[in-house]
């Protein structure tokens, strides 16, 4: 068969000549539907290159399997429509599942780095913190740490300590002023816990 003859060739007598490795039987396939195969390729994946990718796949499994298409089930253009659109649904999953697994990753790293940053300056505060208490005297520092880290009210922090709650009030107060001067000093601004 020359190439006067694939060309007007059926295109079950094409594939029968590609099974033979002719060359030029593919080439005419190619030159038939080729552009139906990458319009419709192009149509669902919105991208040229992708689209070209699809139809040098679509044509190459031709190439390798001929014997999987069979006339008597449709038409060649009709098989290699099928083809195109199963392997363009493939490489869509494929380009999502891809973006999506990168758009979680990207979201993971920089929730990380945030957590990573927060944690850091939680650290920094905490240190500046104790040692703002460490300067207390001890009387002032009970009563912090009774009603601040201990969540106790005045009143319940006053029978702790078995003291007046005017007491544990002007201690709390003066050294919550001591700790807000301290932290002020090396940038942290505001005191540390609101005044009760």
């Amino acid at each position: 068969m020359d190439l006067r003859d694939l060309r007007e060739a059926s295109d079950a007598a094409l594939v029968v000549a590609i099974g033979r490795w002719r060359q030029e039987a593919l080439a005419e396939a190619y030159r038939r539907h080729a552009g139906a195969v990458f319009a419709l390729s192009r149509r669902l994946l919105r991208d040229a290159a992708l689209a070209e990718e699809v139809v040098q796949e679509v044509f190459l499994r031709l190439w390798h399997a001929p014997d999987r298409f069979d006339p008597e089930r449709g038409s060649l253009r009709s098989y290699l429509l099928a083809q195109t659109h199963g392997r363009t649904v493939d490489l869509l999953r494929s380009e999502t599942s891809r973006r999506q697994r990168e758009e979680r990753d990207a979201r993971a790293t920089a929730e990380a780095g945030y957590d990573l940053e927060h944690e850091v300056l939680d650290l920094s505060v905490a240190e500046h913190v104790r040692h703002a208490v460490a300067q207390l005297t001890s009387d002032e520092r009970r009563a912090i740490e009774l009603a601040y880290f201990g969540g106790h009210t005045y009143r319940e922090v006053a029978a702790l300590l078995d003291q007046p709650e005017g007491t544990v009030k002007s201690r709390i107060r003066a050294g919550l002023r001591r700790m807000r001067t301290t932290l002020a000093d090396v940038g942290i601004a505001g005191a540390p816990w609101p005044l009760r």
